[in-house]
Order: structure tokens, then sequence, then C-alpha cells
């Protein structure tokens, strides 16, 4: 009985532990994404630190993020690249560069939204993204037209669309560049799975900057040189604040590497449920420190959409455990087939020898 109780404190102790450590995962993602959400805001926005140049300062996240992560894979080998298949000239030109392109727009699009919008509203927007995934994952054929689904993205998009009725600082340009953002973004995601997933080809953030980081800077000289550059010109020299742009890079790579850890120990899903909570702290934050406009029919809007999204997420994952418990079934048929072959040949061997 001792030993029993002895066990099962044991069991409990390991399994507290875990969930506090799951917890701490989703804690530090959701805080290190709400400080760059925060602080890009604070960047750009003409009435706070006044540098209003997003391609800029998307330049100088990726320029950073580059940096470290050829330092930690070539110098000190922290993580180890993709050999099974291997990055190649060609798989990286056809794989990678649509991915980097798409995400350099992404990134470019989201972050000038910030001048016009406010913190609070561009998090309702951003509810839309599974209606894009969707969207975008039937277009490409990697996900199954479904009544039900299309029904769930509509009362999702209802809720945004009455969120932004209700928007007391609604500006068509910051929309326009948000939503421009959501499904650059989404399209990205359904990419990754198109062109590396089904190659067998897995990136952790760390080797996924490595790659892309690079040719998404490479991308984005070229509308910098045309938007930006005339404009920073006119303004005169810039002499950038280290301490501000250094601490904000950092965050940004942080953050990242805050992905892998949240995915790798928890799952995707965690990671959607806990930007759920993310989005409620930002609105709460953006209305109560940030003085932003938060109306209650916006409110409502956004309370439908988070309906939506949070039916969305319970779909995901009754799918998940469907899968999980084909896969159990499938291996509990291998192995009774396995020992059934045992047995079999245990009987022909004793036939043999009586024989």
């Amino acid at each position: 009985m001792g030993k029993e109780g002895a066990s099962d404190g044991g069991m409990s102790e390991s399994v507290i532990r875990k969930v506090l450590v799951s917890y701490m995962y989703v804690a530090v993602w959701i805080f290190l994404s709400f400080s760059v959400i925060v602080y890009n805001k604070y960047i750009l926005d003409p009435k706070m630190y006044n540098w209003p140049f997003p391609i800029s300062l998307t330049m100088v996240h990726m320029a950073f993020c580059s940096s470290l992560a050829v330092a930690l894979v070539r110098v000190l080998r922290v993580v180890d690249l993709p050999s099974s298949p291997a990055m190649t000239s060609q798989l990286y030109v056809s794989s990678v560069l649509p991915i980097g392109a798409l995400y350099s727009l992404s990134l470019w699009f989201s972050n000038s939204a910030y001048i016009y919008l406010s913190v609070s509203f561009i998090q309702m927007l951003k509810a839309l993204m599974p209606v894009a995934v969707y969207s975008i994952g039937v277009l490409f054929k990697k996900e199954t037209f479904k009544s039900s689904a299309m029904l769930n993205m509509l009362s999702i998009s209802f809720g945004v669309a009455i969120a932004a009725y209700g928007e007391a600082r609604f500006d068509a340009r910051g929309v326009a560049l948000q939503l421009a953002a959501v499904a650059f973004e989404a399209t990205r995601l359904v990419l990754i799975q198109i062109l590396l997933t089904s190659k067998g080809i897995s990136l952790n953030p760390i080797t996924s900057l490595y790659y892309v980081a690079p040719c998404c800077l490479a991308f984005l000289v070229v509308p910098w040189v045309f938007v930006e550059l005339p404009r920073l010109r006119a303004v005169g020299i810039f002499q950038p604040d280290l301490f501000v742009f250094g601490t904000n890079s950092l965050c940004a790579f942080a953050l990242n590497l805050a992905v892998f850890l949240l995915v790798g120990k928890t799952s995707a899903l965690t990671m959607n449920v806990a930007g759920v909570v993310k989005d409620w702290l930002l609105i709460a934050f953006s209305w109560s420190v940030i003085r932003d406009t938060v109306t209650p029919i916006n409110l409502f809007g956004y309370g439908i959409a988070f309906l939506g999204v949070g039916y969305y997420n319970h779909v995901k994952l009754q799918a998940l455990k469907a899968k999980e418990a084909q896969k159990k079934a499938a291996q509990a048929d291998e192995e009774a087939g396995s020992l059934l072959q045992e047995r079999d040949s245990h009987g022909d061997r004793k036939t043999d020898n009586q024989a």
C-alpha cells in the first residue's frame, strides 16, 4: 500500500511538473509575442517613437536574425541542418525562395498596419487567419471543402466585419494592409506544407531563419530602395538608437525560439489557443494603457469571431485525436500480426521436431 501510494504520488508530481512546464512555455511565448507587437507599435506609431519606416524595421529584424542564425548553425553548431533530404540549391530556389518572398510581404504589410490602426483592432483582424488558411488550403487542394467548415469561416468573417463596423479609428489603408498581410501569411503557411513538409523537410525556427531570413532581407531591399530610401535621405542622416532597435530585434529573435519551444514541447494547437488568450490581453492592454478606443460593437463582433476561432480549434483537436487513435490502432494491428507470425513459426518448428 505504501509503495503504491508513493508511486501514485510520484506520478502525480511528474504530471504536475509537465503541466507547469507547459504553462511556462505558453507564458513565455505570450509575453514575447505581446512584447514584439507592442514594441513595433511603439517604434512605428507617429504619436510615440515616430519612426514610420516599416520596411527598414523589418530589414533590421531580418539582418539581426540572419546573423544570429548563422552564428548558431555554423559557428556554435547548436542545431544541425536537414540532411535527409539535404537542402540543395535547386530545392532552395524552388521551395525556400517563394516562402521567403511571402514572408517578407507579410512582415512588411503587417508592420505597416501599425502606423494606421490600433493594436486592439489589428488583433481583431488577425482572427481572419483561420479563414485565409482554410480558403487557400482548399484552393491548393490541401483541404477538403466542407459546408460546416465554410459556415464556421463565415461566422468568423461576420464577427470581424461587425468589429470593423464598430471601430472608432477605422482606416481603409491600414485595413487593406493588414488583410494583405493575413493573406500572404496564410499562403506562406500552406506553401510550407506543399513545398517543404510534403518533401520530408522539417525546419525549426533557427534553421528556418538560417534559410529564410537572408532571402527575406534580399526581397525587402527592392521595395526599400523605391519606397523608403528617398524618404530616409530627405530626413537626413539617421543615427539609430542601438538600445531600442537592438532590444526590439532581440525580442523578435527570442519569439522565434519561443515558438520552437512551445510547439516542440506542447503542440501547434496549444499555440493557437494561447494566441486567443494573447489577443484578449492585447485588446485589454491597448484599451487600458495605450488608451485606444474599444467600442462595445468592437467587442461584440470580436466575441462572435472568437467563438468561431474557438470552434475551429475544437474541430482541429478532435481531428488530431482521431488521427492519433488511427495510428495506435494500426500499430496494435501490426503488433498482433507479428505475434501471430511468431506463434505460427513456433508451431511449424514443433511439428517439424515431432516429425
